[in-house]
Protein backbone atom coordinates (compact mmCIF):
# COMPACT_ATOMS: atom_id res chain seq x y z
CA UNK A 1 0.00 0.00 0.00
CA UNK A 2 2.77 2.30 0.66
CA UNK A 3 5.40 3.52 -1.62
CA UNK A 4 8.50 1.73 -1.09
CA UNK A 5 11.47 3.79 -0.83
CA UNK A 6 14.08 1.17 0.26
CA UNK A 7 17.09 3.87 0.79
CA UNK A 8 18.30 7.42 0.83
CA UNK A 9 21.82 7.69 -0.31
CA UNK A 10 22.87 10.57 2.33
CA UNK A 11 21.56 8.93 5.80
CA UNK A 12 21.27 10.88 9.14
CA UNK A 13 23.61 10.69 11.66
CA UNK A 14 20.83 9.55 13.96
CA UNK A 15 17.67 7.89 13.08
CA UNK A 16 15.12 9.98 11.86
CA UNK A 17 11.55 10.10 12.05
CA UNK A 18 9.91 12.05 9.79
CA UNK A 19 6.21 13.48 10.48
CA UNK A 20 3.65 16.23 9.08
CA UNK A 21 4.53 18.88 11.10
CA UNK A 22 0.89 20.61 10.30
CA UNK A 23 -0.42 18.13 11.95
CA UNK A 24 -2.07 17.95 15.51
CA UNK A 25 -2.49 14.46 16.03
CA UNK A 26 0.91 13.66 14.88
CA UNK A 27 2.24 16.48 17.07
CA UNK A 28 0.46 14.88 19.92
CA UNK A 29 1.93 12.01 19.13
CA UNK A 30 5.55 12.71 18.31
CA UNK A 31 5.60 14.66 22.11
CA UNK A 32 4.60 11.14 23.07
CA UNK A 33 6.72 9.62 21.46
CA UNK A 34 9.44 11.64 22.32
CA UNK A 35 9.32 10.76 26.24
CA UNK A 36 9.61 6.78 25.34
CA UNK A 37 13.08 7.05 23.02
CA UNK A 38 14.64 10.60 24.70
CA UNK A 39 17.99 10.72 22.23
CA UNK A 40 17.27 7.83 20.61
CA UNK A 41 15.68 9.26 17.68
CA UNK A 42 15.32 12.53 16.03
CA UNK A 43 11.98 14.14 14.58
CA UNK A 44 11.89 15.90 11.96
CA UNK A 45 8.63 17.51 9.98
CA UNK A 46 8.65 16.53 6.20
CA UNK A 47 8.51 20.21 5.96
CA UNK A 48 11.84 21.15 7.22
CA UNK A 49 13.60 17.78 5.52
CA UNK A 50 12.36 16.56 2.20
CA UNK A 51 14.64 18.70 0.13
CA UNK A 52 17.51 17.04 2.19
CA UNK A 53 16.05 13.72 1.48
CA UNK A 54 15.29 14.09 -2.46
CA UNK A 55 14.85 10.22 -2.97
CA UNK A 56 11.71 10.39 -1.35
CA UNK A 57 9.02 12.60 -3.34
CA UNK A 58 7.40 15.17 -1.12
CA UNK A 59 4.07 13.92 -2.13
CA UNK A 60 5.00 10.44 -0.49
CA UNK A 61 6.23 12.85 2.58
CA UNK A 62 2.68 13.94 2.82
CA UNK A 63 1.04 10.37 2.51
CA UNK A 64 2.86 9.00 5.81
CA UNK A 65 5.16 8.94 8.10
CA UNK A 66 8.97 7.84 7.20
CA UNK A 67 11.90 6.32 9.81
CA UNK A 68 15.29 6.72 8.29
CA UNK A 69 17.61 4.85 9.71
CA UNK A 70 21.22 5.43 10.01
CA UNK A 71 22.04 3.16 7.00
CA UNK A 72 19.43 4.86 4.97
CA UNK A 73 16.89 2.25 5.25
CA UNK A 74 13.31 4.07 4.79
CA UNK A 75 10.27 2.65 6.74
CA UNK A 76 6.97 4.04 5.70
CA UNK A 77 3.34 4.75 7.65
CA UNK A 78 2.55 1.92 9.52
CA UNK A 79 5.83 0.44 9.64
CA UNK A 80 7.43 2.86 10.20
CA UNK A 81 5.67 3.61 13.61
CA UNK A 82 6.53 -0.12 14.37
CA UNK A 83 10.00 0.13 13.78
CA UNK A 84 10.22 3.34 15.80
CA UNK A 85 8.75 1.50 18.99
CA UNK A 86 11.86 -0.80 18.68
CA UNK A 87 13.92 2.69 19.58
CA UNK A 88 11.86 2.98 22.78
CA UNK A 89 13.62 3.03 26.01
CA UNK A 90 11.42 0.14 26.67
CA UNK A 91 11.96 -1.27 23.12
CA UNK A 92 8.72 -3.45 21.58
CA UNK A 93 10.17 -5.39 18.81
CA UNK A 94 6.96 -7.60 18.26
CA UNK A 95 5.18 -4.99 16.17
CA UNK A 96 7.76 -4.43 13.03
CA UNK A 97 8.43 -8.26 13.12
CA UNK A 98 4.66 -8.99 12.46
CA UNK A 99 4.14 -6.53 10.06
CA UNK A 100 7.02 -8.19 7.34
CA UNK A 101 6.14 -11.82 8.69
CA UNK A 102 2.13 -11.67 8.51
CA UNK A 103 0.35 -10.49 5.70
CA UNK A 104 -3.20 -10.34 7.33
CA UNK A 105 -1.14 -7.92 10.14
CA UNK A 106 0.17 -5.69 7.45
CA UNK A 107 -3.31 -5.30 5.43
CA UNK A 108 -4.62 -4.26 8.58
CA UNK A 109 -2.05 -1.90 9.96
CA UNK A 110 -2.41 -0.32 6.92
CA UNK A 111 -5.74 -0.06 6.40
CA UNK A 112 -6.14 1.14 9.75
CA UNK A 113 -2.86 3.81 8.99
CA UNK A 114 -5.08 5.25 6.42
CA UNK A 115 -8.35 5.44 7.76
CA UNK A 116 -6.29 7.40 10.47
CA UNK A 117 -4.57 9.72 8.27
CA UNK A 118 -7.84 11.07 6.54
CA UNK A 119 -9.45 11.48 9.39
CA UNK A 120 -6.69 12.91 11.36
CA UNK A 121 -9.40 15.88 13.13
CA UNK A 122 -11.49 13.23 14.44
CA UNK A 123 -8.45 11.37 15.50
CA UNK A 124 -7.13 14.13 17.57
CA UNK A 125 -9.89 15.07 19.29
CA UNK A 126 -10.23 11.51 20.46
CA UNK A 127 -7.14 11.33 21.48
CA UNK A 128 -7.70 14.15 23.42
CA UNK A 129 -10.61 12.79 25.24
CA UNK A 130 -8.98 9.52 26.04
CA UNK A 131 -5.68 10.48 26.97
CA UNK A 132 -5.99 14.22 27.88
CA UNK A 133 -4.44 17.17 26.17
CA UNK A 134 -1.33 17.03 27.53
CA UNK A 135 0.77 14.33 25.89
CA UNK A 136 3.67 15.13 28.43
Amino acid sequence: MFKTINRVSNPPIKPTFVWDGECEFCKYWITVWRSKTGEKLQYEKYQDVYERFQSIPLKEFKKASRLIETNGKVFSGPDSAYRSFMHFRSPINFLHAWYHKYSFFRVLSDNIYNWIAKHRPLMFKLTKLLWGTDAN
